[in-house]
């Protein structure tokens, strides 16, 4: 079995490979995982708490006309948001809009991502379906009207 050491040698340059440290953070970390493993090795319990995730960036840095960045990792290169959240973080997107403060107006997709969308529902004439639809679900009572057209 490998000594305390080498498992914290082990934990700690796993995470630094895939994560940017400071030599601080890296300190940190090594002070961290070798207290909690030398817990462990003495047959006590660590106590979670649930950390707050600072965003990785602003939410102007994050939503770029041509790819969205996720703000809990800063992964990039994204057109929309929603299955990299589910995937790596298993996070809803109104979970996700929660945590940082984005309001519901703003969309979890790339701007150009959205407008090439929205061209090619307007092409369709999906937009018109959509806005008789809701007018005459209106007329039945059971919603608002659209002023979108």
């Amino acid at each position: 079995m490998a000594t305390l050491l080498e498992m914290v040698s082990e934990i700690v340059s796993a995470h630094a490979s895939s994560t940017a440290l400071t030599t601080e953070e890296l300190i940190q970390e090594i002070e961290k995982v070798h207290g909690a493993l030398k817990v462990l090795e003495s047959g006590g319990t660590i106590a979670t708490e649930k950390a707050e995730v600072k965003p990785a960036l602003t939410l102007k840095q994050a939503f770029r006309k041509n790819e969205v960045i996720c703000m809990i990792c800063g992964k990039g290169g994204m057109k929309a948001l929603t299955r990299h959240l589910k995937k790596a973080h298993d996070i809803t997107p109104r979970d996700y809009r929660k945590q940082f403060g984005i309001p519901r107006t703003q969309s979890l997709t790339a701007s150009s991502f959205s407008e090439s969308k929205r061209r090619i529902a307007e092409e369709k004439g999906l937009i018109t379906a959509l806005v008789q639809a809701r007018n005459a679900r209106v007329k039945k009572g059971k919603g608002k009207a659209s002023t979108k057209g």
